[in-house]
Formats: C-alpha cells, sequence, structure tokens
C-alpha cells in the first residue's frame, strides 16, 4: 500500500510526542493518517536565513517533518503575497488585493523550498497530497526536480470568477503550475465550475470535469471537508459540566444565547453581523432582555492593518449597540478578541439556542458543522448560516441568510427565536443526517480514492 505524503503551510505540533490537537485540518485527515503516514510543512518558526533542513518527529507512528523559513521569506511569502494577494482574491473581495512582484517572487521561491525539502521525505511509491493556496506551485516544483509520483491538492478556499482571477497578473503561471497535479479537488461544484471556466478560457482543453493537457488528464473532483461528528458531540456533552460553561449558564438568567465563533479575519462579515444584530434589536423590542449574543473573535493576523482597522470598527460597534441597548442587569453583547479553548467552545455552542455562522464567503466552514454536532437532540439550537459559505450547499435546512442584507439577518435572528421545538427537532435532525454523511472520514476518504484510481 502507497505511502501518504500530507503536504500543507503548517505541520501541527506534536514536539512533545503527543497527537496533535484536533484542528480542523487534522480532523479532517485523521482516517488518512495511519501509522507510517508523513505530514510535512513549516515549522512556524522564522529563522534569519534560507534554509532546507527537515526536522522530525513522531506521534502516534505518524512523520511530522518541518523546515523553518526566514524572516524576510515569511513576511512576503505568507502576509504578503498568500495573505494580502490571494487570500482576498480568492474570496472575491478585490478592493482588498494588492500585488507586489517581488512577494510574488518570494512565494515562487518558497515554494521551491519547500519542494527541495521534500524531495529527501518521498519514496517512488508514495502518494502527495498538497494543502490549499500557499503551495499553488510546489507540485511543478517537483515535477521540474523529476518527481513521477502521484500528487493531488486540495484547495481549502473559494476559487473567484474568472473575471476576478485575471486580475492577478501571474494568473496565468499559477494555472499552469496547477496542472503539475493528477487530481485536484474542491469543497463545493460552483468552486469546481469556476476553476475549470478559468483554465477553458486560458485556453486549455476542458472535458467534462477534467482538464486535458499535454497528453494527460488532471482529474477535478467534488469532496466536501468534514469534521468527526460523534467526537464532537462527545466533547460537547463533556464541555457542558465544566465550570466555565455553568458560570456563562448562570449569567444569562434563563435568557436565550446566540453564538458566534470567528476568527477576526475581513471575509467572516462581522461588521456586518453586529450590524444586523443591532437592527434586531431595534426592529424586533420584545426579544430585549430575552437574548444575550457572545461574539468570539480569535485574533488573526494581527501585524497586517486591514486586521487592526477590522478590530477596532468591531470594537466601535460593540460599544454602541451596548450603549444603545443594555440596561442595569442586561448586556447585550458579549464581544471577546481572544481565542477559546476548541472544548469550551463546544461547551458554549451545546447551550446556545442560536450559532450564527454569517461570512461574506467560505470556502466550507467547520464551525457550522461543530455547532450542529453540538446540539442536544431533544432540544437543538437553530443554524444561521450564510448561503456564501460552502457549507450551504450541504446543509439546507439551516435558516440561510445573504449576509450582505442587514434586514434579512436580523428576520432569522427573530424567526430563530421564535420556531417552535418540533421545527427546530425536524431541522437539527436533517443536519445532523448531513454531516454524519459528510464527515472527516468521507473527505479523506475520497479524495485519496480518486488519487489511487489516477493512471
Amino acid at each position: 500500500m502507497a505511502r501518504l505524503v500530507i503536504v500543507s503551510n503548517r505541520v501541527p505540533d506534536v514536539s512533545d510526542g503527543a497527537a496533535p490537537r484536533a484542528g480542523g485540518l487534522a480532523v479532517g485527515l485523521a482516517d488518512a493518517l495511519v501509522p507510517g503516514s508523513v505530514w510535512f510543512g513549516w515549522s512556524g518558526k522564522c529563522i534569519d536565513t534560507r534554509s532546507h533542513e527537515v526536522t522530525r518527529a513522531e506521534a502516534e507512528g505518524v512523520t511530522y517533518a518541518t523546515i523553518d523559513l526566514a524572516e524576510a521569506d515569511h513576511r512576503a511569502f505568507y502576509l504578503g503575497f498568500s495573505n494580502a494577494t490571494l487570500w482576498p482574491l480568492f474570496h472575491m473581495m478585490p478592493s482588498f488585493v494588492t500585488f507586489d512582484s517581488a512577494e510574488y517572487k518570494a512565494y515562487r521561491e518558497v515554494n521551491e523550498q519547500f519542494a527541495e525539502a521534500l524531495m529527501a521525505l518521498l519514496r517512488p511509491d508514495d502518494l502527495i497530497w498538497i494543502h490549499d493556496y500557499q503551495l499553488l506551485g510546489v507540485a511543478a516544483d517537483l515535477r521540474r526536480r523529476g518527481v513521477r509520483n502521484r500528487i493531488g491538492f486540495f484547495l481549502h478556499i473559494p476559487f473567484p470568477a474568472p473575471a476576478l482571477f485575471e486580475l492577478l497578473p501571474c494568473a496565468e503561471e499559477l494555472l499552469a503550475g496547477m496542472l503539475a497535479h493528477d487530481v485536484i479537488g474542491f469543497h463545493t461544484p460552483p468552486d469546481r465550475a469556476r476553476f475549470l471556466e478559468a483554465m477553458a478560457a486560458h485556453g486549455y482543453q476542458v472535458q467534462g470535469d477534467d482538464v486535458l493537457h499535454e497528453g494527460r488528464r488532471i482529474r477535478v473532483v467534488v469532496t466536501p471537508i468534514g469534521i468527526d461528528v460523534e467526537g464532537f458531540s462527545r466533547l460537547a456533552g463533556r464541555a457542558i459540566r465544566r465550570v466555565e460553561a455553568k458560570r456563562v449558564v448562570d449569567s444569562l438568567n434563563g435568557r436565550t444565547l446566540m453564538i458566534s465563533a470567528d476568527r477576526l479575519d475581513y471575509t467572516k462579515g462581522l461588521p456586518a453581523r453586529f450590524d444586523a444584530y443591532r437592527r434586531f434589536l431595534g426592529s424586533y423590542p420584545e426579544h430585549r432582555r430575552r437574548i444575550s449574543f457572545l461574539q468570539v473573535a480569535a485574533p488573526s493576523r494581527e501585524e497586517v492593518e486591514k486586521y487592526k482597522s477590522l478590530r477596532d470598527e468591531l470594537a466601535y460597534k460593540a460599544g454602541a449597540i451596548n450603549g444603545a441597548f443594555s440596561d442595569f442587569d442586561w448586556v447585550p453583547l458579549r464581544y471577546m478578541t481572544r481565542a477559546a479553548g476548541r472544548g469550551l467552545l463546544a461547551g458554549m455552542f451545546r447551550i446556545s439556542h442560536i450559532g450564527l455562522v454569517t461570512p461574506l464567503r467560505d470556502g466550507m466552514n467547520l464551525v457550522a458543522m461543530e455547532y450542529i454536532a453540538a446540539q442536544d437532540g431533544a432540544d437543538p439550537g437553530v443554524l444561521i448560516l450564510s448561503r456564501f459559505a460552502g457549507a450551504a450547499s450541504l446543509l439546507p435546512e439551516a435558516l440561510l441568510v445573504n449576509p450582505y442584507d442587514i434586514d434579512a439577518m436580523a428576520a432569522a435572528m427573530h424567526r430563530a427565536m421564535s420556531m417552535s421545538l418540533e421545527e427546530r427537532q425536524e431541522r437539527h435532525e436533517a443536519l445532523l443526517e448531513h454531516i454524519r454523511t459528510h464527515n472527516a472520514t468521507a473527505f479523506s476518504r475520497s479524495f485519496v480514492a480518486a488519487l489511487n484510481r489516477f493512471n
């Protein structure tokens, strides 16, 4: 059986020999990471000069191999081209895009550094599975070094409309590099369709859901990522017995808890979400004092000016909401700008009546799935979900909203507050079946099966 080699920008920290923490990608790949597998990527450490030295650690039979990045490369590759150019463009927010040719040069050089370091780890029959937008060029760099292994790639963020993709001066080079893969995966059919449309626009031959190039067939598949549903449900069940969860319940004084949990990122739609909550409190006064909204916004890329501005904007809006609607014994919005542990969040999801997941654009969004998994089926909460999250295509029984429509989001909050127990149970049962079908195991097995079928 071929060994699986995972390649991603970051690698879970296993320096203490323990299993990696259960983050999104780690959960999605858990079924594929059998003993003998390798996970390769950046260590998270920056050094003075570029290095190809690989550090190895083992946990539960899996090798975690890492390289350090030069500080200057990290700034240009990661903070620059990856997150100031590709991230906003792929999320279809062109006004946030900046392009710097020096940063793109660093992006290419770091991709080459990954490929060069990876060469020392590879065996001739390995299956290589590369992840996400930071590493679009690694496969092409491996091919130039003579690698003939089967290589798959999965994009965890949306693929943009072709007209937006064309804004990139390096669009042609990026597409050509992606053709070095054998299988390319997306979360949703629309993302795959936009990618194939971009390929066709650049003159490549598209046949069905595949691209034909130089006598090769590149298979383009849809394999949505999922979560460990039963594991997260158990985590939520344990978490509600924690002291922190009991403190939150006591502080609610019988009020309904509405919760959101996001990275502090402009794609998550937090300013519009706060505006919608203010509109809700103003338009549906019968719910005042009956609801408490907890927004957890973990810091993200704090050295980037756009993120600093977002944090300031949200602090202002939160203050304005609480100033306008608070009472002596009621604060309508609780706004946290620090990270909360996965277990604690699971407990918060379990005790909440409404989950609010309203990104302006998202590749999938596992928080929506975690919210469903955390619920008590006897008295489940209601999920309000952006129709522009990839998860919306899998979760039609959520209350789907346009995150740009403030009134519609406020109306969805009102509907969630007023929804009968019977309707909540029916919706939750259907949603739970969807996330059990499209779980983490299905994601990894379906993609690896596609890569194994390649010939």
